[in-house]
Formats: structure tokens, sequence, C-alpha cells
């Protein structure tokens, strides 16, 4: 069928007109039931991005290197709105756009406008939805997605507590929601766990700068923390790096593989991989298979969408970080237990709480 001319005259001469009726019947059916998915057939995937601020972002920016990956090992048409100035507010219209330029294939960060965006998905049953969203999936066409890398990000906390020679971590984070919180809640518990285990005192430091992205802002609260005895950070929004970095503190990035940020005192993080996710979700459409889903498990360490940064070799740790930090890594054998745990992770064994309430600061 794909890429097929089929001449209305010849189809004229060999059936009935009354087949022909049956099978237009069929096809509105389908389309009035929402069964989406012949267009791909036709004229092949064509996605489109709609981020809510600039790629280089980096949530956003982990979607789109997913969709990039995309075109280049599926050959499918991809695009993106490079920025919105408005945020949010100028998403929905985006999204209307690309409909209306054709895609049939729409990523979205709608966290903060999901009312619109769902109404503009009911209104367009024949166009597939994969929305960041905190909200359950819509049928037909909305399926739904976020960053769940709180089980790197527990491992990154047990690390840390290894780590600290005060007893206290600091964590400069965006703002009190839930996939944020799911995130430090995680952190702060892993390094309750070291402290547990090795009866040390470890506290947590929480900061945020209520905004995406603000690396200013996130400066300012890391040497608030720093001042407050803070000698180990999780900087779970940019801006962390340059600070830590003038005072020689050991840091855990978030999202991305940030070692080549500051060599010398990234240790790892949690990392976010959307490539299993927007793998998967193209894989059920050209299958035609295609069910509006919660894409949650895709965004886990299980599946591959979630993993510590550079794990195992961490680009060569013993030989770019810091003496002092290399010697604590390798005084406490901290990392010959986290490998353990990964597998625990990975077989079930192990199962990091989440917790999406508010992280409650130390100091």
């Amino acid at each position: 069928m794909s890429g097929e001319n089929i001449n209305r005259r010849n189809f004229l001469k060999y059936f009935s007109v009354g087949l022909g009726l049956v099978i237009l019947g069929g096809a509105a059916y389908y389309l009035s039931q929402g069964i989406i998915g012949g267009k791909e057939e036709k004229k092949g995937i064509r996605a489109y991005f709609v981020p809510s601020t600039s790629v280089d972002e980096p949530w956003v920016g982990v979607v789109h290197r997913a969709l990039l990956k995309a075109r280049d090992e599926y050959g499918i048409e991809y695009s993106y709105t490079e920025h919105l100035a408005g945020g949010y507010q100028q998403v929905p219209a985006a999204i209307e756009e690309a409909i209306a330029n054709g895609y049939n294939l729409i990523f979205a960060d709608v966290f903060g406008c999901e009312e619109e965006a769902r109404n503009i998905a009911k209104d367009h049953k024949d166009i597939y939805f994969v929305y960041g969203s905190g909200l359950s999936p819509m049928d037909p066409n909305v399926s739904v997605f976020d960053n769940w890398i709180h089980e790197p990000a527990y491992l990154c906390g047990y690390i840390a507590g290894a780590l600290t020679e005060s007893g206290k971590l600091g964590v400069v984070a965006a703002m009190e929601i839930e996939e944020v919180n799911r995130l430090v809640n995680a952190f702060k518990i892993g390094a309750a766990k070291y402290g547990e285990k090795y009866d040390k005192d470890i506290q947590v430091g929480i900061r945020y700068i209520n905004s995406w992205f603000d690396p200013p802002k996130a400066a300012d609260r890391t040497e608030e923390l720093i001042s407050l005895g803070a000698d180990v950070i999780y900087a779970e929004r940019y801006g962390v790096f340059s600070v830590a970095k003038s005072y020689k503190i050991p840091v855990f990035g978030n999202l991305l593989d940030q070692w080549k940020e500051s060599p010398e005192i990234v240790v790892t993080g949690p990392e976010w991989d959307m490539w299993p996710t927007v793998s998967y979700v193209i894989d059920m459409i050209k299958k035609g298979a295609w069910v509006a889903q919660d894409l949650k498990d895709w965004s886990m360490m299980a599946k591959g969408g979630a993993k510590l940064a550079g794990w195992p070799e961490l680009h060569d740790w013993k030989n770019r970080l810091y003496k002092h930090i290399v010697e604590k890594l390798e005084e406490t054998k901290v990392l010959d237990e986290v490998d353990k745990m990964i597998d625990e992770i990975l077989n079930g064994t192990l199962r990091v709480p989440i917790v999406e309430g508010p992280a409650t600061t130390d100091f």
C-alpha cells in the first residue's frame, strides 16, 4: 500500500460501486471512532516538537535530541519550535500551527497549559499527541511522559553521603512541584540511607530558583549553601558548576551527562534518555498498534530511560576529578556498592520511593 497511487478509473472498472461504498464507509467508521494511523502509511510520520523554552534548557533538550535521533534512524520528518518568548502561554498556538502545517505526531511540553492542549487533541483525533504532562493519558490519541529519574537521583544521594566531610549536602532545584520534588526527595533519601548504614549524620539544604532556567540565581543559591557548610551539591538546575568549581566542591548534574562542563568536579548525575520512549512511540505507530498510555516506564532505569551519567567508567573519573574527590571515592568504595544497587534496581529487588510532596530543607 505504501507509496502506491490508486487509479480511480481502474478501480471503478474492476470493482462495483457498492464495494467502493463499503470500503469508504469502513474508513469513515474508523476515523469516527478515533482509530488513527492510516495517514502515516500514505505520507509517513511527520513529527513536531513544541518546547516551552529554548531547547538549550536540559529538560526539553533531552526530548529534542531523541527526536533528532529518530529522524536519523527512522527517516521520519522532524521539526520544532526554536523558542517561545511567552513560554506555556504560546504552546497551544504553536501546536495548532504544527497541525495546520501537516505534522501528524506532536510532542509538546504542556505542564503549564494542560487544558488548552487537551482541547486541541479532542478536535484532532487523527493526530498522535505525546505530551509532557502531569495528568493521565486521554483516549484515543494523547499519551503522556515525564522524566522519571528518581532512581539515579537516589544513587547520587548515596554517593554524596560518602563524599561529604561536613555532613551537609546542598540541592539547587527549580521549584516545588511534583516532578522536581521526586528527584530532590530521592536524593535526600539516598543520602539518608548512606548515613543510616554508616552511622553518619547527614543534612540536606534545599534552595529553589523558582524558574526552569536562571543560572545567575542558581549560582547565588549555591554560594548561600556553601556559606552554610555544604560541601557537595546536587545541581538539579544549571548555574551551579562555576561556583562549585571555585571551591573545588564535588557536584552532581541533572538530566544530561554534564561531566564536560566541569570535569574536575562533576562526579555523575541522574541522566534522562527519551530515546526508549520516542522509539517505542514510533514503533507502535508503524505497527498500527497505537494506544493512548502513560509512558512513564520508558523513562525509568529498567527500560534504559534513566541512568547514572557515564556509568560505569564515569569518564575516567580517577584521572579527571580533583584528587581529594578521587581519594574519598576510593576510600569509601561507594561506587562498588552502587554497582550492586543498580543491579538490584534493574531486577526489582530495590525499589526507590516516589515521594512527590514538598522536600524539607535541613538548613
